[in-house]
Parts: C-alpha cells; structure tokens; sequence
C-alpha cells in the first residue's frame, strides 16, 4: 500500500485523530498551514474528489458533515475555512480525497 492516508487508515502510520468513524478519519495535518490544520479524509481511497462515484450523496454528505463535527470537536465552528485540491494541477500534493480544515488565524478574503 502506497498511499501515505491509505497507510494511516490501516493503522501502520501514526496520525493525530482528532474524529473517526466507521468512513472518515479526520487528523492533524503534519505541515500546518495554520494553527487549526486538520485533514477529513474518506477511509475508502478515491484519488480526488473527481472520483467520488456520480449520484453517491451518500458519501458526499457524510464527508461534508464530517467537516462540519470535526469543526465543532476542534472548537472552531463559525470560524473557519475547508479547502480541497482536485489534482496535481491545482496543488494535490496526497492522491487521495481530503478536505482541509484550517483554522485560528485570519484568512484574506
């Protein structure tokens, strides 16, 4: 298994979790771009968020409001911005969905 999120999900790589459940782990990212950076990953491996089945709303909504507990568990809800990057292209840097929650600075408009 190559995938460095893959690798935390099974447990071979640690992480700070901050929320999990039986589809989603959400952790500190190790290279913070902010003082809140957590990562909301999908325990199955889609390479971006372009692989995300058509019609899975599903999935989609749990993610989303994954996010959103996440938030509330990291005291920052009302407070702070989700970004996901869809391809090398646009700064993917981990080939596997995730949304970045980032947090406790100001952010520029």
């Amino acid at each position: 298994m190559s995938c460095i999120f893959c690798r935390i999900i099974a447990g071979e790589l640690p992480a700070d979790v901050v929320f999990e459940d039986e589809h989603v782990i959400a952790f500190r990212d190790i290279n913070p771009l902010a003082p809140v950076h957590v990562l909301v990953v999908p325990k199955q491996h889609y390479a971006s968020l372009d692989e995300l089945p058509s019609g899975d709303t599903s999935t989609a909504g749990h993610l989303l409001l994954s996010v959103i507990e996440t938030a509330k568990r990291l005291d920052v809800a009302g407070g702070y911005k989700v970004v996901t990057n869809c391809g090398e292209r646009a700064g993917q840097v981990v080939l596997h969905l995730h949304f970045h929650i980032l947090a406790g600075k100001k952010f520029a408009p």
